[in-house]
């Protein structure tokens, strides 16, 4: 309907003026308003997926998707990053690896490289004091290749707004192929926090969530071969893509496990005149750091913790971890070929509850699945996620619990009552079947 049109074009140009409202925002003390800000935005993508999952299928609703995509991205490209600075350290990586040395090899602050510091990246790197850099191969890989065009800030978040269109382009095959709207792109292209994270921050995650929507689509195009490298190549940007192996283990197509392992194998190779262990970079550090040592990293734990007075190691909660997970790798392994987006969104879903991350990044690659399958508590999790900026103001323990209870308690009632009463939506969204390829 004309109407549904007119009411997205209204829609967005709201969340366009608030983007642009948003990077008005600096220090700790503007991040309650960017919060109030994502809050708004989040409330009006919610209406704008409601909307687009209802109306018929329209090439002129599709143009509003894209375009106003562009737009969002295009509004905050051009500011300073405000919600991290990782992406000065992805510019010295590249930078490093430019001048013909290993990025594993040497923390920014080493004497070794002194020549490649500057008055403008170099002081911006987080822990360049103590920690070598914890991005995997295929990261270094896409580091070094920007960097050789313009080592700006901007440069490398056009890099990640290219694998964004990339995945973005993905989505819309694969919806093809499966039989639904491409419209429904608009659930990744319009969310806040994918938005935010990569036009904004430049956050690496969109490389890995390019290659996860490419191995995808290669997978329901029957390339085993093509599935297995990109998947491999996923986990080689952020190593939490691997969880998903099982659910396009299906039917005799094996031959994805295989290449996987044989492209992180390669990947690794390349970076390990360092070492086997140096290769893995600062994620000793980062572990520490994050609490994964203590126990404090995990919301689960901590409940357990609270709820029951049970003392748990952490060790002892990372095997129950691995357990869990591999249940879930079977139960996937058992279940139809027709569902593996499906069951895709379960074991993303459950490593990322499992792990609890620190960082509202981490949330994105969920967003992906919600165009394939919305889940009310998936939905959730990807925007209330964002309360996590709220460490800026405070990190203890205790704040953590506060937080963590808000962002999974919530989305795990949600989650029951999604199973419970699968009847709810029957009115109103209806998610087709995925077609076996």
């Amino acid at each position: 309907m004309r109407l549904n049109r007119v009411i997205l074009l209204l829609l967005g140009c709201a969340l366009l003026v608030l983007y642009r409202a948003g990077v008005s925002a600096s220090g700790v003390s503007g991040i309650r308003f960017f919060m109030k800000i994502a809050l708004v935005q989040s409330a009006i993508y919610l209406l704008a997926v409601w909307i687009v999952t209802r109306a018929r299928p329209s090439n002129s609703t599709l143009m509003i998707a894209i375009g106003f995509a562009v737009l969002f991205r295009v509004s905050i490209l051009f500011t300073p990053p405000y919600l991290s600075d990782d992406i000065y350290r992805y510019i010295w990586d590249g930078r490093v690896q430019a001048a013909g040395i290993n990025p594993y090899r040497y923390i920014p602050a080493a004497p070794e490289l002194t020549q490649l510091r500057d008055a403008t990246i170099y002081p911006k790197i987080n822990r360049r004091d103590y920690a070598h850099t914890i991005y995997p191969p295929v990261a270094q890989v896409v580091f070094l290749l920007t960097t050789r065009i313009s080592e700006s800030v901007v440069w490398m978040k056009v890099t990640m707004l290219i694998f964004e269109m990339v995945a973005i382009w993905a989505i819309a095959s694969l919806l093809t192929l499966l039989g639904r709207p491409r419209q429904l792109l608009l659930l990744y292209a319009w969310h806040p926090l994918c938005v935010w994270e990569f036009a904004g921050s430049g956050h690496v995650d969109a490389i890995a969530i390019a290659f996860i929507a490419v191995a995808f689509l290669a997978w329901q195009k029957r390339s085993d071969v093509g599935a297995g490298i990109l998947l491999g190549c996923a986990t080689l940007v952020k190593l939490f893509p691997f969880v998903l192996i099982p659910a396009i283990l299906k039917r005799g197509r094996w031959t994805v496990a295989p290449i996987f392992v044989a492209t992180i194998i390669v990947g690794y190779l390349a970076y390990l005149s360092v070492g086997p262990t140096a290769v893995l970079g600062s994620m000793p550090v980062y572990t520490k750091e994050m609490g994964v040592i203590t126990g404090q990293q995990f919301y689960v734990l901590s409940l357990a913790r609270k709820l029951f007075g049970l003392e748990l190691a952490s060790m002892a909660y990372m095997i129950a971890t691995v357990v869990v997970m591999s249940a879930l790798a079977l139960w996937v392994l058992s279940r139809k070929t027709e569902d593996y987006l499906k069951h895709a969104m379960v074991l993303a879903t459950a490593a990322t509850v499992l792990f609890a991350p620190h960082f509202s990044w981490y949330f994105c690659w969920l967003v992906f699945f919600l165009c394939f399958t919305p889940r009310l508590a998936v939905f959730y999790l990807t925007i209330a996620n964002l309360i996590l900026y709220a460490t800026w103001l405070g990190d203890s323990p205790e704040e953590m619990f506060v937080i963590n209870s808000v962002i999974y308690l919530p989305a795990l009632l949600l989650a029951v009552l999604e199973s419970l009463a699968p009847n709810i939506r029957k009115n109103g969204y209806q998610e087709p079947k995925t077609g076996s390829p």
